[in-house]
């Protein structure tokens, strides 16, 4: 940051740009602490010289840069006034956006209408997409019968659908929530696993439990189950069920067999909502055993009222490592031979 008490001008061929922060807003919630969020906006504007005076933010450089530091400062104010901060993350997320819209492979949506839009406010923290592809899933939810979140770890496809189911619940659009995963893991069967049934499946329901108690009281969760209100349970448990009135999501699809896809999809009822996620890339299934969400793909796209939400390890939500993890094993998959992120002999199309 240059902090100085003579206006900067721009030269021939440069533009500037002025921004006043309304003094109801302190320079921190805009510049962040010790000024970390000036600090990413000054590295990803190389060719505009940020200036600081006051409560006055001025831009100097390229017109296309200056232009773009502009409507960035437009937008984070527009979230401030919201009362939600603004984060480092946040910051570099409606950078991107704002370039792809420069670059007219934008969207349509602002950066604005991306981080502001509240799914669920819980136990004093709001639940809201963070990327625009999460966005759009969400959005795809509320409009379609049935979605496919489809995306690598750390995307959030679980729990922002575990989020609408919640949501939903509680303004009375279903009258049940159903959470579901098919028990499979690499190498051990559950009939090799000590404990009784209910002791043997819990593992591979806990996931979808510890979300549940981020987004409702945890002393209300087993009385609500004792009611039926909430189910978790396997995939199998499914099977010659009609499952009407209900918000259903069935999480880690990529370990359904080609029938228990079919299985679970027919068991839609009226007035319900399914939503499937799974990572394409982690399946676990016996060798020669194809993954339902890949077939799925092929058998349901384009079908109407049947949507598929792609999100990618540019959505990843977790710490930013987690992302170019993502990417690196995409790009080892690609050069090894490996398909979808299994290896050969695992899970082959037929």
């Amino acid at each position: 940051m240059t902090d100085t008490p003579t206006a900067h001008s721009p030269v021939q061929g440069q533009a500037k740009a002025q921004f006043t922060v309304p003094p109801k807003h302190p320079m921190v919630t805009v510049l962040g602490s010790g000024d970390a969020l000036l600090r990413v906006i000054e590295k990803a504007f190389p060719a505009a010289d940020i200036h600081v005076r006051g409560n006055e933010i001025s831009a100097v450089g390229d017109a296309r840069e200056v232009a773009l530091v502009q409507r960035l400062f437009d937008e984070m104010m527009l979230v401030l006034r919201t009362g939600q901060p603004m984060t480092e993350d946040a910051v570099e997320r409606s950078i991107a956006m704002l370039r792809a819209s420069e670059d007219g492979n934008g969207p349509e949506e602002t950066p604005a209408e991306v981080l502001t839009q509240n799914i669920l406010s819980s136990r004093g923290r709001t639940i809201r997409p963070k990327t625009l592809n999460q966005k759009r899933y969400v959005d795809a939810i509320d409009k379609h019968t049935v979605v496919f979140g489809i995306g690598p770890a750390g995307t959030g496809k679980t729990y922002l659908a575990m989020a609408k189911a919640v949501q939903a619940l509680q303004s009375k659009q279903v009258n049940r929530i159903i959470l579901t995963r098919p028990a499979v893991e690499a190498g051990e069967r559950l009939g090799f696993l000590p404990g009784t049934l209910y002791e043997k499946i819990d593992p591979y329901l806990r996931p979808l439990y510890d979300a549940l108690h981020d987004m409702l009281d945890p002393d209300s969760i087993p009385r609500l189950m004792a009611a039926g209100t909430i189910e978790v349970a396997p995939l199998a448990y499914m099977r010659g069920r009609t499952l009407n009135d209900a918000f259903i999501i069935l999480d880690e699809a990529q370990n359904t067999s080609a029938e228990q896809m079919k299985m679970f999809l027919t068991r839609l009822g009226f007035d319900s909502k399914i939503v499937i996620t799974g990572d394409v890339t982690q399946v676990d299934l016996p060798a020669g055993t194809k993954s339902g969400l890949r077939q799925v793909q092929e058998i349901l796209e384009g079908l109407d009222d049947v949507h598929f939400s792609r999100l990618s390890s540019q959505d990843v939500v977790r710490h930013k490592l987690v992302g170019r993890i993502v990417d690196a094993y995409e790009k080892y998959d690609s050069e090894n031979g490996t398909q979808n992120g299994s290896h050969k002999g695992r899970d082959k199309r037929k």
